[in-house]
């Protein structure tokens, strides 16, 4: 239960028992017991995404192998910007250096476009 807690904290996730409206409810109740309530702390905690949307295109712009008047919101590392597989893995670590998380390999390798970039890094918690 420690280790629950904890890992809860990292994930910035307040661990608290649901609170009942009614008690006299008891079966329609059960159902309140049942769903996850996030702190406050968590629910203004995601990026705005016009702002991960300008940051991600400014980093992908920074790159050296990227001409920046082919970066455009809807751009694919590959076809649009001409970045082989390394150069695409570069890109992420760029991004993960950006935002201060890092990004696991098997949703690294899903990103190969701008949007698809922002619409990872935008709904992740611990984004910066």
């Amino acid at each position: 239960m420690a280790a629950r807690i904890a890992l809860l904290k990292y994930l910035r996730i307040e661990a608290r028992p649901a609170q009942l409206r009614n008690p006299r409810l008891i079966g329609s109740s059960f159902n309140q017991l049942l769903t996850r309530q996030f702190s406050e702390e968590v629910r203004g905690s995601f990026l705005d995404k016009d702002e991960v949307r300008d940051r991600v295109i400014n980093c992908v712009k920074n790159f050296q192998k990227v001409d920046p008047s082919k970066v455009v919101p809807n751009a694919h590392f590959q076809n649009d910007l001409g970045l082989d597989s390394l150069d695409t893995v570069e890109v992420v670590m760029a991004l993960e250096e950006e935002f201060g998380f890092e990004i696991p390999d098997n949703e690294a390798d899903k990103i190969n476009s701008i949007n698809l970039a922002v619409d990872f890094i935008a709904s992740h918690p611990q984004a910066k």
